[in-house]
């Protein structure tokens, strides 16, 4: 009996490394160009932060011809950037205390119970996602008015949450519907109740959703600029955006102490985005391994 040679594979084994390695660098310098094409713009905010006017105009994407630092001590001071700043932390993080709350709660019911018109209000929301928010102003205007909320910070909670539920529902409603059954059933069998389900399993399970949901809500609130501008009037109420938006009249604009604003104004999303992207990147991969 003969036994039949094993095709050698040798001779194809450097090629199709060769191959591989072709790819992986094509993609790797892919990826290195779109990542400076997006911290390019972060890059020249920065730098346009210690520029003059004129050195603003004279060298747009140039370094500066001198370091002026002072430009953000000075945007600090004469806008009151740290009332501006305590009042758009106030906003941001309240506005996402009681979207995550509500978010929670709405999408554990709407995930793991089945009654009657759970379609139809899982479509409620998906339909509020589709909504212009601009477009509801001026009837917001008029509720606040009526209801004597206007220049209070609730002006701003109450529409930041309403328009961040639907999002954060239909996120965390598809994440929760991925959890198997079985563990449900287990935390029964063990005598945990209802609301320790919740607390105890589902919300510590569904931490990337959640963390997803806090860096969408929180830099929608954090930059708004429109319902700001509506519904707050007193100067202690204003909020970040509306204290840099005061160093443009109609007649020139401080482009130093503007830029220098909008960084310091860009460090509190880039923390946040630090503390939670772990969990985020933890969501994007739960489904790709299976155990």
């Amino acid at each position: 009996m003969q036994v039949a040679p094993v095709p050698n594979q040798t001779s194809r084994g450097p090629a199709g490394h060769s191959i591989r390695r072709m790819r992986s660098g094509i993609v790797w310098t892919l990826l290195t160009v779109y990542g400076i094409l997006t911290l390019y713009p972060f890059y020249w905010l920065v730098l346009s932060a210690f520029k003059t006017n004129e050195d603003f105009y004279s060298r747009p994407f140039g370094l500066p011809a001198h370091w002026n630092a002072a430009n953000f001590t000075n945007a600090w001071q004469s806008s009151k950037l740290g009332t501006a700043f305590a009042n758009s932390l106030i906003v941001s993080i309240g506005s996402l205390v009681l979207t995550l709350f509500i978010a929670a709660l709405a999408s554990f019911i709407l995930a793991r119970f089945q009654f009657r018109w759970k379609g139809l209000i899982m479509t409620f929301f998906v339909v509020g996602m589709l909504i212009p928010i601009h477009s509801t102003l001026v009837p917001l205007f008029i509720l606040m008015k009526q209801m004597s909320l206007l220049n209070t910070y609730w002006a701003l909670m109450l529409p930041y949450t309403a328009f961040a539920l639907p999002t954060a529902i239909f996120v965390l409603t598809a994440y929760l519907v991925s959890i198997p059954r079985d563990i449900e059933e287990a935390a029964f069998m063990d005598g945990t109740g209802l609301w320790g389900l919740f607390t105890r399993i589902m919300l510590p399970m569904s931490l990337p959703a959640l963390s997803t949901v806090t860096i969408l809500s929180f830099l929608h609130a954090w930059n708004d600029f429109s319902f700001a501008l509506v519904f707050i009037n007193k100067t202690g109420l204003k909020t970040l955006p509306l204290a840099i938006a005061n160093f443009a009249d109609g007649y020139q604009t401080d482009y130093g102490l503007t830029l220098a604003a909008m960084t310091l104004s860009v460090i509190p999303t880039i923390i946040v985005y630090l503390i939670f992207q772990e969990q985020v990147m933890k969501g994007m991969t739960a489904g790709a391994v299976k155990g």
